[in-house]
């Protein structure tokens, strides 16, 4: 048995950021190679540090869908999975074993050399006709101060793409360093200009900071006066939600070191905690906001406060993924990152087998079967705060100077909201569900939206519309 784990960066405030990750998970998960294909993030659920504990297998290959080298794939992710590793990853990987699970992390798939034809693509797609007489190529990337590595690809496939003659002129640019893509009308010199963003998802930056530093209105500018002349500028989805993006993250997984071994078992823990889970279903459940109920050999999942209303004034759910679509966000529409937040949407019901339910309750309330059933077995290990705080690092270690009134106020703030308890703030949870106590669920350690905002406590900052710095 083996499982493929995920890694995208997710957001507490964009719902598109964690799109691609969740097409990649299906496009791989219909080639039936992996036992289960598991999504994981930084700012959204299940977590980094959540993970693992929702892989059924002992054999679990991690890939980091991620642009470039950098802090998030060297620094940020292996420490939140607990890797004991810091720096840049070998060719064939980094491998470990947590917790009983032999766990394989590999280099992002930004860096593997078939994405200079997914760039190829990218431009092609938004204008088939360019020639090296007239079309420049701007490769965009991120660029960060933080990490050397993470410029080094964009670089390279600059230079591969120049190398191959298509285009007159080839750019490399970037949002957060030197060369800055606002200065493209003095850099580029042709009438035509592709520009293909070199990120991993639509999200923030590819939706609003690009067009904005470039000046585009659309897919299509032009820009009648610009240093060099006319410029008609085409801009480009980004190139890490490009379908062949699949083939590269599979191409990872199948040169991590260990990868062609005979696979792993059932991971018993993880297996035993959804056997109780799927008993208490039988015979009816309420599990946080949701009830859970046996019908006619199927299961019926709803809101509870949807209780005794007829199944056809609700909306029907058939599979996991049309209930994790629909939870995604709340009533008003916005963004649900922490799923355990009471603002799950109204007016549906999901109709599923024995199979389906346990995707989709892993979904709908991510790690929560696997954590409550650990703390129900006195397994559960809660991280207390100053623990917490010290792992930080980058902007995030400024929560390292948080006074414990700053920190309960935050708290106080974000977690009154939520259905967890705090274990890792001292509080007790004598009962969970699966004692048949809706709210009975354990927080082991602080999320990423309440480090977040305890960060931007500190900097005096919070309810000052900063959000932005979150992600």
């Amino acid at each position: 048995m083996r499982s493929l784990v995920l890694i995208g960066h997710g957001s507490h405030l964009n719902g598109e950021s964690a799109l691609a990750v969740y097409r990649y998970a299906e496009l791989i998960r219909e080639r039936g190679l992996y036992d289960e294909v598991i999504e994981g993030y930084w700012k959204e659920e299940p977590s980094l540090r959540q993970v693992l504990k929702t892989t059924a297998s002992t054999d679990v290959t991690v890939i980091p869908l991620f642009i470039s080298e950098g802090y998030f794939t060297e620094v940020v992710i292996p420490r939140e999975l607990g890797l004991g590793h810091q720096g840049p990853v070998p060719p064939g990987g980094v491998a470990r074993v947590i917790g009983g699970r032999t766990v394989r992390y590999t280099l992002p798939y930004g860096v593997h050399p078939s994405m200079t034809d997914v760039i190829l693509a990218r431009a092609r797609e938004v204008l088939p006709d360019a020639t090296a007489e007239d079309t420049a190529l701007i490769v965009l990337g991120h660029g960060t101060t933080r990490n050397e590595n993470s410029n080094k690809i964009v670089y390279h496939n600059a230079e591969l793409l120049r190398q191959g003659g298509q285009f007159a002129e080839v750019h490399a640019l970037f949002l957060d360093e030197d060369p800055k893509v606002g200065t493209w009308p003095e850099v580029v010199k042709a009438p035509r200009v592709v520009v293909v963003p070199f990120f991993a998802s639509e999200g923030w930056h590819t939706l609003e900071t690009i067009p904005e530093d470039m000046g585009l209105s659309g897919e299509v500018t032009v820009f009648p006066e610009n240093p060099a002349g006319a410029q008609t500028v085409y801009y480009a989805r980004p190139v890490g939600t490009h379908p062949r993006v699949a083939d590269v993250i599979l191409h990872l997984a199948e040169e991590a070191s260990g990868a062609a071994g005979a696979g792993g078992d059932l991971e018993r823990g993880h297996e035993h905690a959804w056997q109780v889970f799927l008993k208490q279903a039988q015979v009816g459940l309420r599990m946080g906001e949701v009830l859970i109920r046996p019908d006619s050999g199927v299961f019926e999942m709803r809101h509870a406060l949807d209780e005794g209303l007829p199944g056809g004034d609700l909306k029907t759910l058939v599979t996991p993924e049309g209930v994790r679509d629909h939870i995604r966000f709340d009533d008003g529409g916005d963004h649900r990152p922490v799923h355990t937040l009471r603002n799950l949407p109204r007016g549906w019901r999901a109709v599923l087998s024995d199979h389906d339910l346990r995707r989709a309750v892993h979904y709908l309330y991510p790690a929560v079967v696997e954590e409550t059933y650990a703390h129900t077995c006195h397994a559960l290990r809660a991280t207390p705060w100053p623990t917490t705080a010290r792992r930080q690092t980058g902007i995030y270690a400024r929560v390292q100077k948080a006074t414990p009134e700053q920190v309960e106020h935050v708290a106080g703030d974000i977690c009154k909201s939520c259905l967890r308890t705090r274990l890792w703030a001292g509080h007790k949870l004598p009962k969970t569900f699966l004692d048949g106590v809706p709210g009975g669920i354990p927080c082991a350690e602080a999320c990423t939206l309440l480090v977040a905002e305890i960060r931007e406590e500190v900097a005096g900052k919070r309810g000052q519309g900063a959000g932005h710095s979150h992600d």
